[in-house]
């Protein structure tokens, strides 16, 4: 057997999710599709991330282990071939070790949330981003999400659904900047809870629309309660850019 790593490129709007799902399309099934019809084999698609319905990916680490001999060069192309008309793409594709594992051998996950941040509506960026109206003040957002940054409680930003056994993490960066008529939000860390970027960006937004002062993400943060979270931003916006290994 062989392990391959790919790096996978998808637009997540047509998909429930990223792992296969028993009620609908997901991004995990095309591409373990795709490698049946390609070697016969029914090889199982292990991945650093579980983006939710609607989520996307610039850079999605998985990895399958084939006993077909294969090049990498001629397994991408073969994958985004059948892969078609599917929104999915493999970036790049090697060979690694026995003992790589796209999720377990991962020490840092890459998240970038996209808020277009103008009056029109939007019309080529649609489902790529969150659309809000109002205007948002950037540099304010940015403040109050340092208070989030380092090792926290992140009970109050979870989903309730989380099936993570602890709801402690540490958050290594959390920026806010503004490109244009768009507001970008980089988050980074080892790993994260189920919901936590989303939910950190809907109080963040809460904060730039002059909702909520600048203080009560900190206020929130160590509430430790999820009736405490203003807002869960959609998912729409959000994107897995990279994870990291050593």
């Amino acid at each position: 057997m062989t392990r391959f790593a790919l790096t996978l490129e998808f637009d997540g709007t047509p998909f429930f999710g990223l792992q296969r799902q028993a009620h609908g399309p997901s991004v995990q099934q095309s591409v373990e599709d795709a490698l049946c019809r390609i070697t016969g084999e029914r090889a199982v698609l292990h991945s650093a991330g579980r983006t939710d319905a609607g989520v996307h990916a610039l850079g999605m680490r998985s990895h399958v282990d084939l006993a077909k001999d294969i090049a990498p060069f001629r397994l991408m192309e073969a994958l985004n071939a059948h892969l078609r008309p599917d929104p999915i793409a493999v970036t790049a594709c090697e060979i690694v070790p026995d003992d790589w594992h796209a999720r377990f051998s991962c020490t840092g996950r890459r998240y970038l949330y996209r808020i277009a941040n103008r009056r029109a509506p939007l019309t080529l960026h649609r489902d790529r981003a969150w659309h809000v109206a109002q205007p948002l003040d950037a540099e304010a957002m940015h403040r109050a999400a340092q208070a989030l940054v380092g090792r926290h409680d992140f009970t109050t930003f979870r989903s309730v659904h989380c099936q993570a056994a602890d709801p402690v993490k540490t958050l290594d960066e959390l920026r806010v900047e503004r490109a244009g008529e768009e507001v970008h939000i980089h988050a980074a860390a080892r790993s994260f809870l189920h919901h936590q970027v989303r939910s950190m960006v809907g109080c963040l937004k809460l904060v730039g629309a002059g909702h909520w002062a600048e203080s009560r993400i900190a206020e929130a943060l160590a509430a430790r309660d999820r009736t405490a979270l203003g807002l869960n931003a959609p998912p729409h916006g959000l994107y897995f850019v990279a994870a990291v290994y050593p």
